[in-house]
């Protein structure tokens, strides 16, 4: 007897947030799902609504991402169901002046937004090729367009994906392989509270957080429509716009000042090699910050 083939999807960080909401629309499109996370017993959440909503079955590895094994691990474990599917999305993010922040965070910031999204893309997309089929989706942010004072790692990373992803969707055109960067502004998520929890300040408190929902909603058609970028909702697709016409100084200066103000630190850690510009507290300016 031959084997049932799935149709496979592998998500990072699909215990909340973004992963989660990723896997919701494809256990509703029938794949056979691969959930990864370092959070088991959120895995183990996600599994049993997926079941219970969309009768859809689905397999989950507890792993700590920012390993540099993590990738190697994952593909060997993962390699005989041939995925069809991948999506980038486990992240996090680090507040607070680069001089003062914890280095063994921020190096597994880079460890998974860097090195794990590359090899894991690495490793999945040459079998995809081989097969002339498949997508990949990795998450970046509206945050890779400008440069991020108070959040400089993070926001380094993230234009770091952006780039790859887009320099990858050029190399395998024509390959029967998607590859789309996609970059959400604001989200109501769990990133938030997990940056005021690592960095010991305050959520974010900016206006107009998005639903991750409808959010993710957009970067899935995204995929699926072979589109190399992906920024959703009309204020994030503007500020990119805006951002070709201010210098990088300029936005470097705006994304501090808002920063100081939308996520408070103690006054002490603020320091600041320029005056602070006054600027109105406009909807649109608030969002000149950490978008994710």
């Amino acid at each position: 007897m031959e084997p049932v083939h799935f149709r496979t999807a592998l998500v990072t960080g699909a215990a909340s947030g973004f992963g989660f909401e990723f896997s919701k629309l494809l256990a509703r499109d029938s794949y056979h799902l691969i959930l990864v996370d370092q959070d088991g017993d959120g895995l183990n959440d996600v599994k049993k609504i997926l079941y219970n909503d969309f009768n859809a079955e689905a397999e989950i590895i507890c792993c700590e991402l920012s390993g540099c094994k993590a990738a190697d691990k994952i593909f060997t474990k993962t390699r005989e169901q041939q995925v069809e599917i991948l999506i980038n999305n486990a992240g996090y993010g680090l507040y607070g002046p680069f001089i003062t922040t914890d280095w063994k965070v921020e190096e597994k910031m880079i460890n998974l937004h860097i090195l794990t999204i590359t090899h894991l893309t690495k490793k999945f997309a040459a079998d995809m090729v081989a097969r002339r089929h498949g997508m990949i989706m990795n998450i970046s942010s509206v945050a890779a367009f400008q440069p991020g004072p108070l959040m400089a790692v993070y926001y380094a990373t993230k234009s770091y994906i952006l780039s790859f992803t887009a320099a990858l969707a050029n190399e395998l055109k024509g390959s029967g392989v998607k590859v789309t960067a996609f970059c959400p502004g604001q989200t109501r998520t769990k990133f938030q509270e997990n940056v005021a929890r690592l960095s010991q300040s305050i959520p974010s408190h900016a206006p107009l957080i998005t639903d991750p929902e409808k959010v993710a909603k957009q970067g899935y058609l995204a995929m699926k429509e072979g589109k190399t970028m992906m920024v959703p909702g009309f204020t994030n697709k503007l500020i990119v716009f805006l951002n070709r016409f201010i210098t990088r100084r300029m936005a470097s200066t705006l994304v501090r000042h808002l920063q100081e103000n939308i996520r408070k630190i103690p006054a002490y850690l603020c320091w600041c090699p320029f005056p602070a510009i006054i600027i109105d507290n406009s909807q649109l300016l608030y969002y000149l910050q950490d978008f994710y």
